[in-house]
C-alpha cells in the first residue's frame, strides 16, 4: 500500500483508503488538474477538516499523498541540475482563504518546483486557485512569481507545460550568459565567517576564493557574515540561509562552500533545507589534495585524511552519499569508498595507516643513505604557493619551475644543488603550509614532513608581495614548532618583485631576512652566500672540488 504521509493521527481505515486512492488519479502533463479531481480534493479534505497535498511529476502522476500542508509533504531528490527544474508539481488544499503562506513559497523555491497551488476549499467545493512559479534568475526580481488568484476552472486549460518550458529555456539563457561571463566550471557561494576576526577574517576569505578557485570552482558569490558565535543546527542562522541559497538561485551556483569545519549535523541540516552541495573549508583542502595526489604515497596520504574526515559523518549522509557526477568534494577515494559501512572504513584506514608506516620506514632508509654520503640538507618550507618550488628549481636549475595554485607539490622533491665555495648541497622541499591546516590531512602528512626533521638548514620561503605574510610567518613557524623541527632558518622574502617597497621594507624591518626574486634571479647569489655561510658555522667542511661538474645539475 502507497504510504500517506503528514499528519495521519486519527485517521479511520475508510478515510486513509479514499487517501490511498488518490494515488490512482491521473492528470494530462500538461495541466495542473482537472475538475474531477479538484472536487475530490475539496470534498476529501472538507470532510477531514485538515489540508491535504499533492505531490506530481511531469507526467501526471501522483507520487506522495500528505495529510496537511506543503511542509508535510516531503520532496523526494532529484537529479539536480542547476539550470533546470525538479520536475514536480505541488497541489494542496486550503480550508480558508489567504493565498500562497510564506512556508509555500519557500517550499517552491528550496525545492525548485514546476509549480505549487493552492485551492481553496469553500463549504466543500474547489473555490479559487493560487498559483506561483519560479522567476528567472535575475537579481532585480523576487525569487518567484505568484499568478493572479482566480476561480479553479479558469486554470483547468492552463498550458502548464509551456509555461515550464520557457521557465527553463531562461534559466538555461542565463546559466549561458554567467558562463561566458565567468568560464564554465561548478559555480560555487562562498561564505565566511567573522567571529569577530575583522581584518584577518577578510583575508580568511579571500583565502577562501583560492582555495575554491584552486578545485576547479568558479566563484559565483562571496559573502563574508558577521557571527560572533556559530548557529548549532545552521552555524550562520536560518534567514541567511535562505538569503544564500537565493544568491546560489540567482547566481546559478549548486554549492555552498563554507569557510570553516562545519560540525556533522550542521552538514546535514544545511544539504536538508538548501538542497545544494555543502562543502566546508576542509573537504575542500582535501579535495585540491586529491587533484594533486600523482605518486602513490600522496594517494595514501590523502585517502586516509578523507576517510578520517568521513568516518564520524556516515551516519545520516544522505545526499551527500548518494550524489553522483563527481566535482568538488567528492574527489579522491571515490563514490564506493564513500559507500563503505563503518566497520569496512575503519579496516581500510588501518591498512592505509600500515602503508604509511612502510612509506616511513623506506624514508628513513633513504635519510640513513643520504647521512652516510654526508651531503648537506637543506628543506625549503613556506606557506602554500610562497614561491617554493619556483625557488628550488633556481637554485639547482632542475625540476618544475612551480605553478600559481595553492597546494602544487604534495611529494618530497629532492634536488641536487652546489654553492660555490662548499660544494654539493640536496635542496627538499615539502608541502606547503596552511592556516588552521586541517588535523586528519596533517598526521597524514607526517612523515612526508619529518624530512624537514634531519634538515641541516632551512629555507623559510615567505611571499612578500602577499597580504598578510607576518601571519603567515607565524602560521609556518607554529607547525614547524608542532612538528619538533629545530634547524636553523633562513629566512627569504621571495617574490621581491611583485612585492611594494613599504611591504619589504616592513617585513625586513620586523623579522629580518633576504629579498629574492626566483623568476629574475634577483637575490640568488646572496641567498647562496648566506646558505654557505650558515653551513660553514655548522662545521660543514668543503667538497674536494671548488667547482660544480657537468652532473652536478643532471642527477636528482
Amino acid at each position: 500500500m502507497e504510504r500517506i504521509f503528514g499528519r495521519t493521527n486519527g485517521l479511520k481505515p475508510s478515510e486513509k483508503k479514499r487517501l490511498v486512492n488518490l494515488y490512482n488519479r491521473r492528470v494530462p502533463p500538461n495541466r495542473l488538474l482537472t475538475a474531477e479531481l479538484a472536487r475530490t480534493l475539496a470534498a476529501l479534505s472538507a470532510e477531514l477538516g485538515k489540508p491535504i497535498a499533492l505531490l506530481l511529476d511531469r507526467g501526471g502522476r501522483v507520487l506522495r499523498v500528505a495529510v496537511g500542508d506543503a511542509r508535510e509533504l516531503p520532496v523526494p531528490e532529484s537529479a539536480l541540475v542547476e539550470t533546470r527544474l525538479s520536475g514536480y508539481r505541488l497541489l494542496h488544499t486550503h480550508l480558508g482563504a489567504g493565498g500562497l503562506s510564506r512556508p509555500d513559497l519557500s517550499v517552491l523555491f528550496l525545492h525548485r518546483l514546476d509549480v505549487i497551488a493552492a485551492l481553496d476549499v469553500v463549504q466543500g467545493q474547489p473555490g479559487p486557485l493560487h498559483l506561483a512559479l519560479l522567476s528567472p534568475p535575475k537579481a532585480i526580481e523576487e525569487d518567484w512569481q505568484i499568478l493572479p488568484s482566480r476561480p479553479y476552472h479558469e486554470y483547468l486549460d492552463w498550458d502548464l507545460g509551456a509555461a515550464v518550458a520557457a521557465l527553463e529555456e531562461e534559466l538555461s539563457r542565463q546559466a549561458r550568459i554567467l558562463d561566458l561571463r565567468d568560464g564554465a566550471g561548478e559555480r560555487a557561494v562562498l561564505v565566511g565567517i567573522d567571529r569577530g576576526e575583522g581584518v584577518q577574517a577578510e583575508m580568511d576569505l579571500a583565502e577562501l576564493v583560492e582555495l575554491a578557485r584552486t578545485a576547479g570552482a568558479v566563484v559565483a558569490h562571496k559573502e563574508l557574515v558577521y557571527r560572533p558565535s556559530l548557529d548549532p543546527r545552521y552555524a550562520v542562522g536560518r534567514g541567511k540561509v535562505d538569503e544564500l541559497v537565493s544568491q546560489a538561485y540567482h547566481q546559478n551556483a549548486g554549492t555552498l562552500i563554507f569557510g570553516i569545519e562545519l560540525s556533522p549535523a550542521q552538514a546535514r541540516e544545511l544539504e536538508a533545507v538548501t538542497g545544494l552541495k555543502v562543502l566546508d573549508r576542509t573537504q575542500l583542502i582535501l579535495d585540491i589534495f586529491a587533484q594533486h595526489a600523482r605518486t602513490p604515497e600522496a594517494k595514501v596520504q590523502v585517502e586516509l585524511a578523507q576517510l578520517k574526515y568521513l568516518l564520524p559523518r556516515l551516519v545520516g549522509q544522505g545526499r551527500a552519499l548518494s550524489r553522483l557526477g563527481g566535482g568538488i568534494g567528492t574527489r579522491g577515494p571515490g563514490e564506493t569508498k564513500l559507500e563503505l559501512d563503518r566497520r569496512r572504513l575503519q579496516d581500510r584506514i588501518a591498512e592505509l595507516s600500515r602503508k604509511l608506516k612502510e612509506i616511513s620506514l623506506r624514508r628513513q632508509e633513504a635519510r640513513r643513505q643520504r647521512d652516510r654520503a654526508g651531503v648537506p640538507i637543506v628543506g625549503v618550507v613556506g606557506y602554500t604557493n610562497a614561491g617554493k618550488t619556483t625557488l628550488m628549481h633556481a637554485l639547482a636549475r632542475k625540476g618544475d619551475q612551480g605553478e600559481n595554485k595553492l597546494f602544487a607539490t604534495l611529494r618530497p622533491l629532492t634536488r641536487r644543488g652546489f654553492l660555490p665555495g662548499l660544494g654539493e648541497v640536496l635542496y627538499t622541499d615539502t608541502v606547503g603550509f596552511i592556516r588552521r591546516m586541517p588535523e586528519d590531512l596533517l598526521e597524514a602528512f607526517r612523515s612526508t614532513l619529518e624530512e624537514l626533521r634531519d634538515a641541516d638548514v632551512l629555507l623559510h620561503v615567505l611571499d612578500a608581495s602577499q597580504e598578510g605574510a607576518l601571519e603567515r610567518y607565524q602560521v609556518v613557524e607554529a607547525l614547524l614548532a608542532e612538528l619538533g623541527v629545530e634547524a636553523p632558518r633562513i629566512l627569504v622574502l621571495s617574490k621581491a618583485d611583485a612585492a611594494g617597497g613599504f611591504d619589504l621594507e616592513f617585513l625586513k624591518e620586523r623579522l629580518g631576512g633576504l629579498p629574492v626574486s626566483a623568476l629574475k634571479g634577483q637575490g640568488l647569489e646572496e641567498l647562496k652566500q648566506a646558505i654557505a655561510g650558515r653551513l660553514r658555522a655548522m662545521g660543514v667542511r668543503p667538497a674536494a672540488w671548488a667547482c660544480p661538474p657537468a652532473a652536478a645539475y643532471a642527477v636528482e
